[in-house]
């Protein structure tokens, strides 16, 4: 079923601050075109580590300790417990490809106060977690997130993913549904398959794309994301420059690459009809993305890109499904319209998480 909601314009600064300094990955250009929109002049960025050293996350990082194709590797995540009485309940949020756990600090704050404990990771490859060269696929990020669970003994949870961390939280539903107690997708990625009108590209050309990137041609990706351009998203484009900065940005632009390539390369939307828990869709309205957009010419990616008819096709096949569609909201509702999406959500886990 279907219910949208109203207007209701809230501060988007308060969202960021409560959020503290959102991540902004390279690999911008990847996503879609955008009219360049000349950045602020800050002067030189100063550089930021890949590992997100003295970025600010809104509560406290612990990491746990990964070997992966032989590499000993560390996952950061945010364990928040319920700061109401406690529900016994966990809620898991899994961050996009643009962004890393610490934007949820909004929603955090919501779900705590409602007594859920919440965990929010950084997938490998993402955040101040590790960036290694490896192939990254969806079955392991998900594997990844089941250890990370399983060490903090979290045996069943509401599973929550926006666009990137959407198609993650499909895969991780469908390999361990005895953990996921209900499933909540905020415009994810995944929702057409790009193959059909985007040619596959080799590695190295998606890596020639994320090295040749600024901080203009991130500033233009993400200002796509929203409807407007809020002056306080300017934050996202200075933590990009600082990690362009850095001399250790061609490891972030290669992890950011092969990130590219498994979400062009492992679809999932075929398996939406498997989907035996149930399931909250949230689409932004005004959401038009077609990730790898640059790669196709005009015509052939014409017909992509519609995430309204997009989430009103996927909600049918979902078995027990609930579509809330956000007006005035572009690729991430819970910064344009936080409170109508956390309403969304904790209705939705009020209502289905037993």
């Amino acid at each position: 079923m279907s219910h949208r909601l109203a207007p209701h314009f809230v501060s988007f600064l308060t969202a960021i601050a409560l959020a503290g300094v959102a991540l902004a990955p390279a690999g911008s250009a990847l996503a879609q075109a955008a009219a360049p929109h000349p950045a602020a002049s800050h002067g030189p960025a100063q550089p930021i580590g890949i590992g997100l050293e003295g970025v600010a996350y809104p509560y406290p990082v612990r990491f746990l300790d990964l070997t992966i194709d032989g590499q000993q590797l560390r996952m950061a995540y945010m364990d928040v417990p319920p700061s109401a009485v406690a529900n016994g309940k966990t809620v898991v949020l899994l961050h996009g490809k643009s962004f890393s756990g610490n934007y949820w600090a909004h929603m955090i704050a919501t779900l705590t106060a409602q007594g859920y404990r919440v965990i929010a990771p950084d997938q490998i490859g993402f955040g101040k977690s590790a960036k290694p060269d490896i192939r990254y696929h969806f079955d392991l990020l998900a594997r990844n997130t089941k250890m990370l669970l399983d060490s903090l003994g979290v045996g069943r949870a509401a599973i929550v993913g926006h666009s990137f961390g959407g198609m993650l939280a499909v895969y991780f539903a469908r390999d361990y549904p005895e953990t996921t107690a209900v499933l909540a997708l905020e415009n994810p990625i995944g929702l057409e398959d790009y193959r059909s009108a985007i040619p596959p590209q080799p590695i190295e050309a998606l890596v020639k794309t994320e090295m040749a990137q600024t901080p203009e041609s991130y500033r233009a990706f993400m200002q796509a994301f929203f409807v407007g351009w809020p002056a306080e998203a300017q934050q996202y484009v200075d933590i990009f420059s600082g990690v362009l900065s850095s001399g250790e940005y061609p490891r972030w632009a290669r992890a950011s690459a092969l990130t590219y390539d498994m979400i062009f390369n492992e679809p999932i939307r075929h398996e939406y009809r498997l989907l035996k828990m149930p399931v909250l869709l949230t689409i932004g309205q005004n959401d038009r993305s077609v990730f790898f957009r640059r790669y196709a010419a005009a015509e052939a990616i014409k017909p992509l890109g519609n995430w309204p008819e997009l989430g009103r096709q996927a909600a049918k096949d979902i078995p027990d499904a609930k579509l809330v569609e956000i007006d005035h909201a572009g690729h991430l509702p819970h910064i344009e319209q936080p409170e109508q999406t956390e309403a969304a959500l904790t209705a939705f886990l009020a209502a289905r998480y037993q």
